[in-house]
């Protein structure tokens, strides 16, 4: 079989629970669904730095967030990486007679950059209403702008579930869907072409158009897990941050029915999107390829949706670590569910081995098991931010915080993380296995981070009769181990 074609679809901000396939009972996703009745589902599967930027440069690189230098919204990948010996995902296909594309958003600083696409269209984060993207010019051409959530009514007191002032033809995931699709049947038989669609929802603010919340059940959405104390120090920092001109939500007052409102709307979201990986789907059909593409799906990280009290992510509770994943496979028969622990970033990994192409050895991923690619399954998932890190076996999850707060949770009997057991005499062993394993993963990124720092990288300096003289000037970078 020629190298084959693959679409990566990845949502902004979309939980695991909330698609079908993943049992969610009140909004109906069969396009979704269908990319895991023909392929695999994953069940535990984590964004190691679940916020959007740095999931994102990690989904670029195959590196960790640490070794990146991205640990929250505010950095990004330094631009001279390829320099320092490594290369994007898009740049390493490119290099192997790939036509790549991104397609949505992508979130690259500055948003126009192309880290190795050859073809974008851009339709960047809801909230940078600013950004003179594509989509900007796409509704300018209309007669239309982009809308900042509190242009809507009632957007403060329902703390941004709101019903968009735009038709549906021209919502922005609707203007990615027809992007992607326009791609397809321009470039979908001129060889293989690796292309990203980067849906900008269901992140907020939670904005569906009125003729999707008819599609919602609400009265059978689950209600929010309960606050518990353990969240109060994110609760804090959660309400500050959201109190800030890009939302302006106050949510130190969040009762359960206006939790409820933005879970309705955010599903109402994902019904939308639905609809545009269905398109992207007929398209691939209609072109004859759907016998050589790959599909994947998933996100950068989940939402909370009023789960402890919270919203949005940027934590390692489940609801914004927990994500979706699924691939389908050319002539994979049926449906698979993948118990073993991945990390989105083995997405990145995938990609290049599906390629038929060599890991490289800066990767911290490795190929999505139950694919037929070589692979060593793991016992742990690391991920950092700047504010924590966490470590998981699958059944017990460890969090550290920068403020000294400390959680271990069993999901296997508290899926709900409501039982903090770090203090628990009976589960000292466990803490102590997890935290020995985050404190050497983290100090092996350390160590990594550095390596654009290298002088001597296992070279002989010390018996080099030109490293001996005067004014050598420095090798940058040194070669890679």
């Amino acid at each position: 079989m020629s190298a084959p074609n693959i679409v990566f679809i990845l949502a902004d901000q979309l939980r695991h629970d909330f698609l079908c396939c993943y049992g969610a009972g009140f909004v109906d996703t069969p396009n979704i669904d269908a990319i895991a009745s023909n392929g695999v589902a994953y069940d535990m599967a984590y964004s190691p730095t679940p916020v959007c930027v740095p999931a994102r440069a990690s989904l670029l690189t195959g590196r960790d967030s640490i070794k990146n230098g991205v640990l929250d919204n505010e950095n990004w990948l330094r631009d001279d990486l390829g320099l320092c010996g490594i290369k994007t995902w898009p740049e390493i296909l490119s290099d192997n007679g790939y036509f790549t594309a991104a397609i949505g958003k992508m979130h690259f600083y500055p948003w126009d950059r192309h880290h190795g696409f050859a073809y974008r269209v851009i339709a960047e984060d809801k909230r940078w209403i600013k950004v003179r993207d594509d989509y900007y010019r796409f509704l300018r051409e209309r007669g239309e702008r982009k809308y900042h959530g509190n242009e809507h009514e009632n957007y403060y007191e329902n703390k941004g579930a709101i019903i968009s002032r735009l038709p549906i033809e021209y919502s922005v995931d609707r203007f990615v869907g027809n992007e992607a699709v326009k791609f397809i049947d321009t470039y979908g038989n001129e060889g293989p072409f690796a292309l990203m669609v980067g849906f900008p929802g269901p992140h907020c603010p939670y904005d569906p158009c009125a003729e999707s919340l008819v599609r919602v059940r609400r009265e059978e959405i689950p209600a929010p897990i309960p606050y518990e104390t353990t969240a109060g120090n994110l609760l804090a920092g959660q309400i500050a941050g959201n109190k800030m001109p890009w939302n302006g939500v106050d949510l130190s007052e969040f009762t359960l029915d206006q939790q409820m409102k933005c879970r309705e709307h955010y599903a109402a979201l994902v019904a939308q999107i639905d609809d545009e990986v269905g398109a992207i789907l007929r398209s691939l059909r209609r072109n004859n390829l759907s016998d050589n593409t790959v599909v994947i799906f998933s996100s950068d990280h989940g939402d909370l949706l009023g789960d402890h009290g919270l919203i949005a992510k940027g934590n390692y509770y489940e609801g914004s670590s927990h994500i979706p994943l699924l691939v389908s496979l050319p002539g994979m028969a049926g449906s698979k569910r993948e118990k073993k622990l991945v990390s989105l970033c083995d997405v990145t990994a995938t990609i290049t081995a599906l390629a038929g192409l060599k890991q490289p050895g800066y990767y911290d991923c490795a190929p999505l098991p139950g694919l037929g690619l070589s692979r060593d399954d793991r016992d742990f998932i690391f991920g950092f931010m700047s504010g924590s890190w966490f470590a998981t076996d699958g059944r017990f999850k460890l969090t550290k915080f920068k403020n000294g707060d400390i959680h271990l949770f069993d999901l296997r009997t508290d899926p709900s993380e409501l039982m903090n057991l770090y203090d628990k005499p009976d589960y000292m062993d466990k803490f102590k296995e997890l935290d020995g394993k985050l404190t050497t993963r983290v100090m092996e990124s350390i160590i990594g981070s550095n390596s654009d720092k290298v002088v001597d990288a296992g070279t002989a300096l010390w018996n080099s009769d030109n490293y001996g003289k005067q004014g050598v000037p420095r090798a940058y970078p040194a070669a890679r181990k």
